[in-house]
């Protein structure tokens, strides 16, 4: 081969060549990790483990940030106006990124064209439950009572996944149910518990307590398969509600036009850690399952999680601005 030819094959590879040097060398600072909440709680538990976990896999520390409030929308906006280097990585949920943004139409951020997504990290479902008083053992007993008196449903707050998930069961059978907000979930479970409302949504480990011990009866799971601790309340498939199946899932993502070799390294990483006993024994402790996509599915789960909730906003009229 001719110099004129290995000097015009280096300038095409130059470009490859390049970015898989820079690739090797990626971190080469420490990298902010995001998290929308408080410290504590199971998100910013798991945000610490995968943060932890990098910074032994690549040496620059990957430090956790909490930066809390606005339900996500604070740490949302930081990350979405980051250089797009890949230093700056986001915790993200589905309340965060598809059921507050289909809530408000005034967020400093676009869910979709803001955020290079990494790759899913866990995915919980819910479960419904109702108090012991109520007269029904399963999802159409309990929609024909609701079709002969109304029903109450608590939540933490308006915007909260169990209220949205109750609102889309209300457009899904046409169930006469009403909202009772309380301050928080734990004054919703008070209320439940005491018999003030008839049914809520829950998490599974919120939940099953109460219902081993019979203070709440579970009539239906919003997963694809039954869960573990919950062998006796059929999936809302079974039930023959198949749009009913809903997950909360969390993810990592980062600024959009971070360059896909970054991308693909991070989801590389994270995927693997996900998948290391002790990481999936910590989430399967949280009542969450541990779970890895490819950047492309995951940015596609975040579309089709948006679309689902914008069209329950649109059928209730529920609104945060």
């Amino acid at each position: 081969m001719g110099t004129l030819h290995i000097s015009r094959l280096m300038w095409l590879l130059a470009p490859l060549l390049f970015a898989n040097a820079w690739a090797q060398n990626y971190p080469v600072k420490p990298v902010r990790f995001v998290v929308p909440f408080a410290p504590g709680g199971g998100t910013d538990s798991v945000a610490r483990t995968i943060a932890q976990k990098l910074t032994d896999a690549w040496g620059p520390p990957v430090v956790v940030d909490n930066r809390a409030g606005g339900t996500g929308a604070i740490a949302s906006a930081l990350v979405a106006r980051a250089p797009a280097d890949g230093y700056a990585l986001l915790m993200v949920t589905s309340s965060t990124h598809a059921i507050l943004p289909s809530l408000q139409s005034n967020l400093p951020y676009d869910p979709v064209k803001d955020f290079a997504p990494v790759t899913l990290v866990s995915t919980s479902p819910q479960v419904m439950v109702v108090h012991p008083s109520v007269p029904a053992n399963s999802v159409k007993e309990l929609v024909a009572l609701a079709n002969t008196r109304s029903l109450n449903y608590a939540s933490g707050g308006v915007g909260s996944l169990p209220h949205m998930m109750a609102e889309l069961f209300r457009t899904v059978t046409a169930a006469n149910i009403a909202h009772i907000p309380y301050k928080g979930a734990s004054g919703a479970a008070t209320a439940l518990l005491g018999g003030e409302v008839q049914m809520t949504f829950g998490g599974p480990v919120s939940v099953s307590a109460h219902v081993r011990s019979r203070r709440l009866r579970a009539l239906a799971v919003t997963s694809a398969r039954r869960i573990a601790g919950f062998e006796d309340a059929p999936t809302f498939i079974e039930a023959g509600y198949p749009t009913l199946e809903v997950m909360q899932w969390y993810g990592v993502v980062t600024t959009v036009g971070t360059p896909k070799w970054v991308v693909d390294k991070l989801n590389h990483e994270i995927s693997r850690i996900m998948q290391l006993p002790e990481v999936k024994e910590q989430i399967l402790a949280s009542g969450s399952d541990p779970a890895f996509s490819s950047p492309p599915a995951f940015a596609q789960m975040i579309k089709d999680d948006f679309a689902k909730w914008q069209k329950v906003v649109k059928a209730t009229g529920i609104r945060l601005d």
